[in-house]
């Protein structure tokens, strides 16, 4: 692990670290709490695990006034916590998926949400899950994306409810917008803070691209392999390098993969 401990960025952000840290959550869970300077209210995005330590430092953070609350997406890790902590706050839950909203009032690409002078855009990055969503953050040029970008390594696609070609159109449009000079920070869901948009986006696209080569090139080799241990075999041939403690999820990221290349048995 970092050194990763959250903090206060540009005028309008502080993140408080949840104290789930795991292979899958690296640090913990980032909880980001914004606020316009001046406003009386603050917008709380991903409140994260059900532990009552952490909900204590969101409302210290937010001195007390929370206006709404915003899902990134709906893994247990960022949305345990939403339902009760907004009933605690007396708010309401904004998600994509009507399952994990409280109020409704919801979330989709394109919509702004403005909170006493905080406008946020939300951005629809389907791929990580299929209701991941992003914020930008037009006063600080950062974009907020949950999962989508993390602060440290690379994200999972876990098939079924993960798309890697959905995941590869959002990662181009989040480039997009790094190149807009848009975004040309990152505040992700897990790990640091990135300082530089732009080259963070161009290192997942290769390394999204190089992944695909390489499990393309081990489905070739490996052609006479049952359909139904194929994706075992190829975690094994191409993810040879990580701790296998992370095989399971590997074996769902080649999952996504070998359903976006055709030969998904």
């Amino acid at each position: 692990m970092s050194d990763w401990t959250g903090g206060s960025f540009g005028a309008r952000a502080r993140c408080v670290l949840a104290p789930n840290a795991g292979p899958m959550t690296l640090d913990g869970t980032n909880t980001w709490v914004l606020r316009e300077p001046g406003g009386s209210r603050s917008v709380v995005i991903d409140p994260g695990p059900t532990d009552p330590g952490h909900l204590d430092a969101i409302v210290e953070a937010a001195d007390g006034r929370i206006g709404a609350i915003l899902l990134t997406h709906h893994h247990h890790d960022h949305s345990e916590a939403a339902k009760a902590f907004a009933e605690r706050v007396g708010c309401g839950v904004r998600a994509l998926d009507p399952a994990y909203r409280l109020g409704a009032e919801g979330l989709g690409d394109g919509d702004v949400v403005e909170v006493d002078g905080l406008e946020l855009h939300v951005v629809g990055t389907p791929g990580h899950t299929a209701d991941s969503l992003s914020f930008v953050l037009p006063a600080e040029r950062a974009v907020l994306t949950g999962d989508t970008v993390l602060g440290r390594g690379t994200t999972v696609v876990a098939h079924p409810d993960g798309s890697l070609g959905a995941y590869l159109d959002s990662l181009d449009r989040l480039h997009a917008l790094a190149e807009r000079e848009e975004a040309q920070v990152v505040w992700p869901g897990h790990g640091p803070v990135i300082d530089d948009a732009l080259a963070a986006l161009d290192h997942y696209i290769a390394h999204r691209r190089d992944r695909l080569a390489q499990v393309e090139a081990a489905v070739t080799a490996l052609e006479a392999d049952p359909a139904d241990t194929l994706p075992r075999r190829v975690v094994e041939t191409v993810y040879a390098d990580v701790d296998p403690v992370l095989w399971g999820a590997a074996e769902l990221s080649v999952r996504a993969q070998l359903a976006y290349l055709g030969r998904l048995g």
